[in-house]
């Protein structure tokens, strides 16, 4: 990775060239640290964070040899709201009625069908 102090930030992805020290990024050209669901717009299990840090790795595995660029980084975070949308739309994700603003930003919830 050459390039420093880059970023990426989605609705639901926040990822940074740095490290996380005492609470504080610190900038790092060779290390990606993920901020997710910076809003808590989503209810979170275990299971499904870690799934997406799963996904988060083998994305910058993929990306590995290569110089980091902001275009990259972007698929990164574009590629992981992706498979965020798929977590919801699975059912292995629900939105937090508790947040500050429910805009259903990955579509609106499931509801069962009536009878």
């Amino acid at each position: 990775m050459t390039e420093t102090n880059l970023k990426c930030t989605t609705r639901h992805v926040r990822i940074f060239t740095a490290k996380v020290e005492n609470d504080a990024l610190v900038a790092d050209p060779d290390h990606l640290t993920l901020d997710l669901d910076p809003d808590n717009e989503f209810l979170w299990t275990d299971h499904s964070i870690n799934k997406v840090q799963q996904c988060f790795q083998e994305l910058v595995e993929a990306q590995s040899g290569r110089d980091l660029t902001d275009y990259n980084l972007r698929r990164i975070g574009s590629d992981l709201e992706g498979f965020i949308r798929q977590l919801l739309q699975a059912g292995e994700l629900s939105y937090n009625s508790d947040c500050r603003v429910l805009n259903y930003s990955m579509g609106l919830p499931r509801t069962p069908e009536l009878l």
